[in-house]
């Protein structure tokens, strides 16, 4: 069998991870021959870009590295692909013509919910397709955790312990903005273990008010300082999230600036100083924790593994436990979001921290 592989959407710590674990699990185990790497996402597919011959060899070094050696993109569905201003076309066809010209009996994609969704759609016109989970966000469908997460999830809580002794030096409230889109995974991990005094998400809507009035009570009770996480779709009950741009076409709105409007709250409430430190696309760079680096070694073992097995259309899963596979129709389109019983949120509330509700 010849792979090719292809990683799509935004980046992620692993990525190179996963590409040097397909590699190895396919020359050295199965005896296929060598891998071939699409650059650029789905683009290279559709715009026929040279692909790059991956051998153990070439791919040594990659577990500890961040980004992706492929690199990608997020604006190269080939289903709605951009042709124009404004304009679509289906190109569909033109990929799957690339993948029959390079003899690539398979296709292995990394990639978040858009790619996966892509992948199920090739897959329901023939193409033999195996995915793994790739979002920093952790909000794909099916699986326990995607690899990227747990690095973001320990940049954003170094953050936190720094802010800590900039915001008691200056006795103030810290708003930290991170990532996640429409999930609050990454602030609910980064705030409980970066002893955040506040988790705003956006699976539990917050009342402004109360939100206020706790921070206030705090300071009337002695504490010099504040430090308040909030995901980027975290929104006030019976509100919006905040979007710095909207989306056009084909594309997702940028979300941000939900920090800066509840520091405008907190600062207009309780008179205490307070600054927003927006933490951006940090959380997507630099190299793999080692949970992440194991995460992936084992994603993409599992993805030659299970097409050995003569599986394909599914996705590489983890249950918490054990590593298997599902449909990709169970995957594409759908949303994990944090769940309103998750033990955290519990833990989080037994340990006093507000969470807006």
């Amino acid at each position: 069998m010849r792979l090719g592989i292809l990683t799509g959407g935004g980046d992620a710590p692993g990525l190179n991870a996963v590409i040097r674990a397909v590699v190895r699990a396919a020359m050295r185990t199965q005896g296929w021959p060598a891998v071939l790497g699409i650059p650029e996402g789905f683009k290279g597919l559709v715009e026929g870009l040279d692909p790059i011959e991956l051998t153990p060899f070439t791919t040594r070094g990659l577990i500890n590295r961040g980004g992706t050696i492929l690199h990608t993109t997020n604006r190269a569905n080939p289903f709605q692909y951009p042709v124009g201003e404004d304009q679509y076309a289906d190109r569909s066809d033109e990929a799957i013509r690339r993948i029959e010209e390079l003899g690539i009996d398979a296709l292995v994609v990394l990639g978040g919910d858009g790619s996966l969704s892509i992948a199920h759609q090739l897959a329901a016109k023939g193409v033999r397709v195996m995915g793994t989970p790739k979002t920093i966000d952790n909000d794909i469908q099916g699986t326990e955790l995607c690899f990227g997460h747990l690095t973001a999830v320990a940049t954003a809580t170094d953050a936190l312990d720094r802010l800590h002794t900039t915001a008691e030096s200056h006795h103030r409230i810290m708003v930290v903005e991170l990532m996640g889109r429409y999930a609050g995974w990454i602030a609910l991990r980064a705030g409980v273990a970066g002893a955040a005094d506040a988790i705003l998400i956006p699976e539990a809507p917050f009342e402004p008010e109360r939100l206020c009035a706790r921070i206030r009570e705090r300071a009337e009770r002695g504490a010099s300082f504040s430090i308040v996480a909030v995901a980027e779709g975290a929104k006030p009950k019976g509100g919006d999230v905040s979007v710095l741009q909207p989306g056009e076409g084909v594309y997702q709105a940028q979300l941000g600036g939900i920090g800066h409007q509840v520091a405008g709250m907190l600062e207009g409430v309780t008179h205490l100083e307070t600054r927003v430190t927006v933490l951006g696309h940090v959380q997507r760079g630099g190299g793999p924790v080692a949970q992440d680096r194991l995460l992936a070694t084992q994603y993409g073992v599992a993805a030659v593994d299970a097409l050995a097995r003569g599986e394909h259309n599914r996705m590489v899963t983890f249950d918490g436990q054990r590593i298997g596979t599902i449909p990709l129709e169970q995957v594409a389109g759908g949303f994990r979001p944090v769940p309103q019983d998750h033990p955290l949120l519990e833990s989080a509330r037994q340990l006093g921290v507000i969470l807006g509700e």
